[in-house]
């Protein structure tokens, strides 16, 4: 008669199950059955289920943006209705995966900047390997690197002052001034100012002053509820 299973031997099973099932679930694949923008996909998955995913590490044009419907086209050319590989790094608030794109092996995130109709998104990006791609593009000129100086505005940027939120200069200015500067992170000027709030007991729109305090509680306090449309504005009757 074979001897039961001791219980750390039934523990350790467990626990790898549990890690087979984790590593499973880094990796999502599907068929691209929507495309929200230039960065925004919906996949239907082997089980029916649409997901929506972010594509992690740049950030593209607005629609009513220079560029963003084009962006919104580029990104369409590669991955609708075709079969995708999600590498996926997590959730945005907003309940979409976050990941990187692939078609037949080949990395869309990347070649959305390297074609010029992506931003890589400072904030969110530790890939080097993209800011040498942005670098290449802006000196070839192609895509968003274009478009006239005036209108070389980061996405993040051009959100920021949709809602009368002050802009710093520029990352597109920055690097004309510096070349160099590419390899330094930026700050996502979405932010209100360091250390000007603080999070604290406010839970409401009519407790917020200014959009810059609605800004920081939603985004630095995680206080979800300012943002009822999930458009990733608070507070939509001082960020106007």
């Amino acid at each position: 008669m074979r001897p039961p299973f001791s219980r750390q031997v039934i523990g350790l099973l467990i626990a790898l199950s549990f890690f087979s099932v984790a590593q499973a679930e880094e990796y999502l694949f599907g068929r691209v059955i929507g495309i929200s923008d230039g960065d925004t996909i919906t996949i239907l998955d082997q089980s029916q289920r649409q997901i929506k995913i972010r594509l992690s590490d740049i950030d593209t044009p607005e629609s009513g943006q220079p560029y963003g419907t084009r962006a919104k086209k580029a990104l369409s050319r590669m991955v609708f209705s075709k079969n995708v590989t999600i590498d996926a790094a997590g959730k945005d608030r907003y309940g979409r995966v976050i990941g990187r794109v692939y078609v037949d092996g080949n990395d869309v995130n990347a070649e959305m900047v390297r074609i010029g109709a992506a931003w890589v998104y400072r904030k969110y990006s530790n890939d080097n390997r993209l800011l040498v791609l942005e670098k290449k593009a802006r000196e070839a000129g192609v895509g968003i690197w274009r478009l006239p100086e005036a209108q070389k505005i980061p996405p993040w940027e051009w959100r920021q002052a949709k809602r009368g939120i002050p802009v710093k200069s520029s990352v597109a200015q920055q690097a004309s001034r510096n070349p160099n500067q590419h390899q330094q992170k930026e700050v996502d000027h979405r932010e209100a100012p360091a250390g000007e709030f603080k999070c604290g007991k406010k839970r409401y729109c009519k407790e917020m002053s200014t959009c810059a305090e609605a800004m920081f509680y939603l985004q630095e306090c995680g206080l979800t509820t300012l943002d009822r449309d999930g458009d990733g504005i608070p507070c939509e009757s001082l960020c106007k």
